[in-house]
Formats: C-alpha cells, sequence, structure tokens
C-alpha cells in the first residue's frame, strides 16, 4: 500500500510575491518523504515564466490560468492533479520543516467520512511592541476555521461540490463557503498536527479600506447558506450592524441639513462623530499608538463605515435569486462525426477527416480550465463490413494530431440490431469514459448532433448539450432538454456553469 503522501499533490496558487521562493526554499529544506508532485498555479494575467526549480522539490509542474483569482486558480490546480490528496498551500506561508512528515501522519489511515485536514497556523507578531491593527488582524488567521492556508482535500470531495466557488472573487470566504459546501454532504473536517507559519505581510495605510469589498462576500455567503452560515463556518459578525448605524447618522445629518433642520442635523452628525470616535480609538487603544498608526486609524475609521455598507448594499443587489454553485464539469465527451468533424459516412480516410469551425479552440478552452475531454463515436461501418477498425483508430489518431489529445477515446463497432450495450443510445460508452477516468456519470457532460447522443447522456446519469445541424431530426431538436445553436455556444455554456 503506498503512503498517504504519495498519493497527494502539493497545490500552491501564487501572483508571483517574493515570498514564494522563501516557501519554495522550506519545502525543499523540508524532512520526510515528497508528495507526488506539487502544482504551482501562475494566476498573474501575463509575466515571466516561474522558476521555481531547486534541489529537494517533489516534481514541479506549472499551470496558468490567465488572472482568473484564487478560487479558480485553485480549481485549477485541483483538476490539474489526479492523486487522492489535494494539499493546499498559500504562496506567503512558511512551512516548519516536519511538515512534510506531519502531513503524512495527517492523512494516513483518516476515516472515509474525513473530507479534510486543516494544518495549524501561527502568525509571528513584534515582541517589542504591541501590534498594529492591520498585524492583529493578520493574526487572527490561526483560530480560523477551514482556511486554505494549509488545508488538504480529497479529490472526490472536491469534484463532488465542484470546486471552489468562482463567484467569490477575493482571497475571502471562498475557504469557508466550500467547507459548508463539504460538510453539508456529511463529510468530516478535522485538524492535524502540521504546522505553517504565515509571516504578516507588509501593506500600506488603505488596506483596511480596500478589504471592506467583503461585505459583499458575506451577503453571497448568506444567500447560498442561510442566516446561520457563521456560526457554522465560525465567522465573527464583526462592526458591520455599528457601520450601518454610523453611515445612517452621516446620511441623515447631510438630508436634514439640506432640508433646514439645523438642530436635527447637529444632533445627527454628533452621532456620526460619537460612533465614528469609538471606532477609531477601539482601533487605536490596543496598537502602538505611533503618530503613523494613529493617523491611519483615525483616517481609515471614518471611512470603513460608510464603504462596508456600500459594498454590503451592493451584494444585497448582485447576489439576489443567486444558485447554488455547481462549478465545471469533470469531463465532457463530444460525439465525432457532425459533431467535432464534418461527418462523412462510413469515413475511413485519415485525410477526410476535417474539424469544424471553433472545435480546436473551444477543446483548448476546457483544457485550459482543467476539465478532461473525451470522444464516444459509434462507428457501425464496422459491423457492416465498410470499414476496418484499423482505419477508424486511423481516423482518430488523426483526429488527435487536429484537435490535440483525449483524456478518453470510446468507440461502438457494432451494429444497431446487435444488441451491444455501448451503442448510443445506449450508455455503455459514456460509463466505460467516466469508469476509466474515476469521474462521477453526474459531472459529465455529452455533446452531440443528434438524439441518441443526449439519450445515452441520460441514460448513464451524465448532463446531454445537443448541438443540431441541419440533418438533426426536428423531433430530436424539439426533445433535447439543453440545446446550443454551435460547438462554440456548448461549450461556453459549460465553461459559465450552465449545464
Amino acid at each position: 500500500m503506498s503512503s498517504a503522501i504519495a498519493s497527494t499533490s502539493v497545490v500552491v496558487p501564487t501572483i508571483g510575491r517574493p515570498s514564494l521562493d522563501v516557501l519554495l526554499d522550506a519545502l525543499a529544506a523540508a524532512r520526510g518523504p515528497r508528495p507526488a508532485e506539487l502544482i504551482l498555479v501562475d494566476d498573474r494575467p501575463s509575466g515571466a515564466p516561474l522558476r521555481p526549480e531547486r534541489p529537494g522539490l517533489p516534481p514541479v509542474r506549472v499551470v496558468r490560468t490567465g488572472g482568473g483569482g484564487p478560487a479558480r486558480a485553485r480549481n485549477l490546480g485541483w483538476r490539474t492533479a489526479r492523486t487522492e490528496w489535494i494539499a493546499f498551500l498559500d504562496d506567503d506561508v512558511v512551512p516548519d520543516p516536519d511538515w512534510f512528515e506531519r502531513l503524512e501522519q495527517d492523512l494516513a489511515a483518516l476515516p472515509a467520512d474525513v473530507a479534510g485536514s486543516q494544518g495549524r497556523v501561527r502568525v509571528p507578531l513584534p515582541e517589542d511592541r504591541r501590534p498594529t491593527d492591520w498585524e492583529r488582524g493578520t493574526a487572527g488567521l490561526a483560530t480560523s476555521s477551514w482556511i486554505t492556508a494549509d488545508l488538504a482535500y480529497r479529490r472526490a470531495a472536491l469534484a463532488a461540490v465542484g470546486g471552489f466557488d468562482e463567484r467569490f472573487p477575493r482571497a475571502f470566504r471562498e475557504d469557508s463557503d466550500l467547507a459548508l459546501r463539504v460538510m453539508d454532504t456529511g463529510a468530516r473536517l478535522v485538524r492535524g498536527e502540521r504546522w505553517i507559519t504565515h509571516p504578516v505581510r507588509p501593506t500600506d495605510r488603505w488596506t483596511s479600506v480596500r478589504v471592506q469589498a467583503g461585505n459583499a462576500d458575506d451577503v453571497l455567503m448568506r444567500r447560498l447558506h442561510g442566516p446561520d452560515w457563521r456560526e457554522r463556518a465560525d465567522a465573527a459578525l464583526g462592526r458591520r450592524p455599528q457601520h450601518t448605524a454610523v453611515t445612517a447618522a452621516a446620511l441623515a445629518a447631510v438630508g436634514l441639513a439640506a432640508a433646514r433642520r439645523p438642530r436635527a442635523a447637529a444632533l445627527a452628525a454628533v452621532a456620526w462623530l460619537a460612533g465614528t470616535a469609538e471606532f477609531a480609538w477601539a482601533r487605536i487603544a490596543p496598537g502602538p499608538r505611533t503618530r503613523d498608526e494613529v493617523t491611519t486609524m483615525a483616517l481609515t475609521s471614518a471611512a470603513i463605515p460608510p464603504l462596508a455598507t456600500w459594498h454590503w448594499l451592493k451584494g444585497v443587489v448582485r447576489h439576489r435569486g443567486v444558485p447554488a454553485w455547481r462549478g465545471l464539469p469533470d469531463l465532457v465527451l463530444f460525439d465525432r462525426d457532425g459533431t467535432l468533424v464534418h461527418d462523412v459516412p462510413y469515413n475511413g480516410d485519415p485525410d477526410r477527416v476535417r474539424p469544424v469551425d471553433g472545435a480546436e479552440e473551444a477543446l483548448d478552452r476546457l483544457r485550459a480550465r482543467g476539465v478532461r475531454v473525451g470522444v464516444v463515436s459509434n462507428q457501425s461501418g464496422v459491423a457492416r463490413g465498410l470499414i476496418t477498425r484499423e482505419q477508424v483508430d486511423a481516423c482518430m489518431t488523426r483526429l488527435e494530431e487536429l484537435l490535440g489529445p483525449f483524456d478518453t477515446v470510446q468507440c461502438c463497432p457494432h451494429g444497431p440490431d446487435d444488441g451491444c450495450a455501448c451503442r448510443k443510445p445506449a450508455p455503455g460508452m459514456v460509463k466505460a469514459a467516466c469508469a476509466e477516468l474515476d469521474v462521477d456519470p453526474a459531472r459529465c457532460v455529452v455533446i452531440g448532433d443528434i438524439g441518441a447522443d443526449v439519450e445515452a447522456a441520460a441514460a448513464a446519469g451524465a448532463v446531454g448539450i445537443m448541438v443540431p445541424t441541419p440533418v438533426t431530426r426536428r423531433e430530436e431538436v424539439a426533445a433535447a432538454g439543453r440545446r446550443a445553436g454551435t460547438l462554440t455556444a456548448a461549450v461556453d455554456d459549460v465553461l459559465a456553469g450552465r449545464w
């Protein structure tokens, strides 16, 4: 039996910060057995290639998102991996020297109902002075639940819930949302004994203002998980009710002044000033009280309440009626003739294999997001004696030369009257493709041009999308639950979560 860490991929999303080198140096020097691989997900829109090479690291792979944000970066990382466990690390943490050893111990022999193991976090604070407001905020990571600064998930658990919800655009709440969805399946999350250090990242005085955008994400959490989400995610409410009251006082002061009610306006202004002063002192009192810190607290304490309220209201509007996250499918299977290539009946000549417009781009877009792709094709010409199996294989080889590699290729050589379980609309090829790649059929999409394609998908428990051609029968088009006008449009729907 292989060790747990040998069945683990370590995924590190990064925007190329200098701290990545510190992380890689720590992993290279760490004791213990190495995981199967280290996947660096470069989430920069552009930039020079990362150079992670150093002795002591496990095999390293670099993949790029083009700048999709932390949730998308982590999703690409785990979708690219093929191991049982996915251990996420942030690019600004420093694992302990025994991190690999402890990870092996944390994951070994976990019961099947445990879907994830969280590492432990220390945040070093200055010993010669009181911590600043930013340092105290960062120190909260040490007691946070289910943060992916160091959290290992079973890959199957991630696939079952569609991974991270990419509607969370920041490194905020996306990990709590994932944890709640995983636990909603009946799985458990536990805490391990491995440790990382999370240094306080240098920042400017306005960082506390910028992070108020996370109030919109809190609205999304409530929409998705109900009013008790904070208790379940171990997330404190904070001061949002007070911020709303302070903002209301400021607006009232302005409105009353415009209405020429000076006494009432003055009272509202006093309420705003008192609320702002109380907030500022609550942040100043425990800190170092240097001139720069006091100035920063005074300025940002005036700005934070209205911005927090504004972002919260934006979230209320933006996230009305938001559906549950489904994520991307794990596998998209394509019919060949009439879907990926122009239909030439009983074709056995590789030179006559001609892709339809947009086929290569559609497949590449799926591959770039970590979605596996495959072909399921009826080839009854073999049974009819019109072509040989070798000719079918030659045409499939030519297809891969033109459109890139497929993760699975399934062909049925039988005729309509042979009574096989593989010929579409029977589900055999779809089930075989899912079994080969260890994919739940419910996380599979089948795209084809006739009714047999979508019927095979339904029979296998997958989702079918029809892309009709001029020869597709009207009754088949009418019966298809999901349709798209072109192959490109079908892949657009898949990548947008409409499947």
